[in-house]
């Protein structure tokens, strides 16, 4: 493709063919595929096969390699969605929202850390595999193995969120990674880094996903449509004074697009309001619905709390300052690890 090509040859790694519903008929248990219009075709006996008591629907296309032939099945799913709950994608997380849940957040920082680890490893073994061409089969073995890691992580992380959200419509944004670079090597390399459209991908087998477009998601206000040059966590509004987390106000904005309404005054209220507003921290227990008069600090996504399978995917907040008598709002509380300074030391 144009502005893809590389010194290397293509290689073919794995020979299949997919073969569309028009090639192929099924007839008395035995499913036929032409090769050669009325002259060449294959034959396979599938009569006693043990799927067809599980099998659901009818069948799609047929993926055939050298060893297997791999059968698909179509069928519609049954029953309207509980509703949708929008993402919006980050560098080190993902923030969800949905009028009945709430604002989720889902932590990155481990899959971030894969691929730094693995990138600093690579960097040290570039210098030398120019001089020492065996280290070549090194820098594969690791490229091959920070892939795995980072997909065997993307495949928990979507498991949890397609079960804790079952019968949800999940909407990503349509993010293109080329038209995100700029001249920064730091903001290239860790916009690189990022696994989006894996997560879309394994997500919408384990769950339906909805594309949205993330045009101004992140610079526009929720609350007045203001476009505006947000810097760090913190979203302000120049025209109405709005202060709120600006990962949150692209989730807003995202949901709004959704619904097919536009930003104003009279509906962010009236929003709020229905809403609730943000989660409270507890700390400002005795606030109002208006944002204006809520403050920044009153506000924190819920934590989606993971299985004990996976501990380290449970988000511990540090975003935003919390009380110390106080506690955030969870969908699940689970005990805190002891910190050095706690632990009772053995005498």
């Amino acid at each position: 493709m144009k502005g893809r090509r590389t010194r290397a040859k293509p290689v073919v790694r794995k020979k299949f063919v997919r073969v569309k519903k028009t090639l192929y008929s099924y007839k008395n248990g035995k499913i036929k595929i032409s090769v050669r219009p009325f002259k060449e075709h294959l034959v396979f006996d599938v009569s006693n096969a043990w799927f067809w008591s599980r099998a659901k629907g009818e069948m799609g296309e047929l993926i055939l390699n050298e060893k297997f032939l791999t059968i698909t099945f179509r069928f519609k799913r049954v029953g309207e969605p509980k509703g949708i709950i929008v993402w919006d994608c980050n560098e080190r997380s993902i923030d969800g929202f949905n009028p009945e849940i709430g604002w989720i957040r889902v932590d990155l920082r481990r899959l971030f850390h894969i691929h730094r680890v693995y990138e600093l490893k690579r960097r040290r073994l570039q210098i030398k595999a120019s001089k020492k061409p065996s280290l070549r089969r090194v820098l594969e073995k690791y490229s091959n193995r920070e892939r795995n890691r980072a997909r065997d992580f993307i495949h928990k992380v979507t498991r949890v969120i397609a079960e804790a959200f079952k019968g949800y419509v999940h909407g990503f944004e349509d993010l293109n990674k080329e038209k995100m670079l700029n001249k920064s090597r730091t903001h290239n390399r860790n916009i690189a880094k990022s696994d989006w459209r894996t997560i879309i991908g394994l997500m919408s087998y384990k769950s339906r996903v909805r594309l949205l477009s993330p045009y101004n998601s992140s610079r526009r206000c929720s609350r007045c449509g203001m476009v505006n040059a947000p810097k760090g966590a913190l979203y302000e509004c120049k025209n109405c004074g709005l202060k709120i987390d600006r990962q949150f106000n692209a989730c807003l904005n995202l949901y709004l697009q959704v619904e097919g309404l536009s930003p104003s005054l009279k509906l962010f209220t009236e929003l709020m309001k229905r809403w609730g507003g943000f989660t409270l921290t507890g700390g400002e227990a005795d606030v109002s619905s208006d944002e204006l008069v809520r403050g920044f600090e009153a506000c924190e996504p819920q934590r989606l709390s993971m299985d004990q399978t996976y501990p380290y995917l449970v988000w511990n907040p540090t975003h935003h300052p919390i009380t110390k008598e106080t506690t955030p709002l969870t969908t699940q509380q689970t005990s805190p690890t002891p910190t050095p300074s706690t632990r009772q030391r053995k005498t």
